[in-house]
């Protein structure tokens, strides 16, 4: 990723300002929402790196989408990024301030893959457990993946752990393919 240490940089610095105003919650719902509107709109992303577009131009679509529906450190994120022309970056530090923001609150992300969505009750459970198993709070990512046909793969942190039926028909395919057994007749 381009940019990621200063992206990162970006982060920590308001990170450290939120929390100073005691306001990190809500600019970590504001950076929810930079991130979801850009993955919305390709244009606005391509817009924001494009090296052609003036600088006053990509701050004024920012402040046209997003004044009044973000917090004064949001705003003042994108004027600093304008000053040192780094606004291409803004999905960046989205990404890495809700990365911080997360370490910070004790939470861990948890990706939960299934052939189906989830109910409510079920991802509660699945919640519980993770709690349960690592001892520290998680947001659950349901993915989507008809080919796993049925059962889960969970991702916490670096462990994942694969209970889909697809894995089991492979594991037996495997252990089938690797027996010499020969039956006598």
């Amino acid at each position: 990723m381009k940019d990621a240490r200063a992206a990162l940089r970006y982060a920590k610095a308001i990170l450290n300002l939120a929390k100073d105003s005691a306001s990190e919650s809500a600019v970590n719902d504001d950076m929810s929402l930079i991130k979801s509107t850009l993955a919305e709109n390709s244009e606005l992303e391509i817009m924001l790196k494009s090296p052609i577009v003036k600088s006053s131009d990509k701050m004024n679509v920012l402040n046209a989408l997003f004044d009044g529906k973000v917090n004064t450190i949001t705003l003042g994120l994108f004027h600093l990024l304008q000053d040192n022309k780094r606004v291409a970056m803004l999905d960046s530090v989205a990404k890495q301030y809700a990365i911080v923001f997360d370490h910070l609150k004790r939470t861990q992300v948890a990706t939960v893959i299934t052939a189906v969505s989830l109910t409510a009750e079920v991802e509660q459970q699945v919640l519980d457990k993770i709690v349960a198993l690592t001892g520290a709070k998680a947001n659950l990512e349901n993915v989507i993946n008809p080919d796993i046909l049925g059962g889960f793969i969970l991702r916490v942190g670096d462990v994942q752990y694969d209970a889909s039926i697809s894995n089991y028909l492979n594991e037996l395919k495997k252990e089938f393919d690797n027996s010499h057994y020969i039956p006598k007749i």
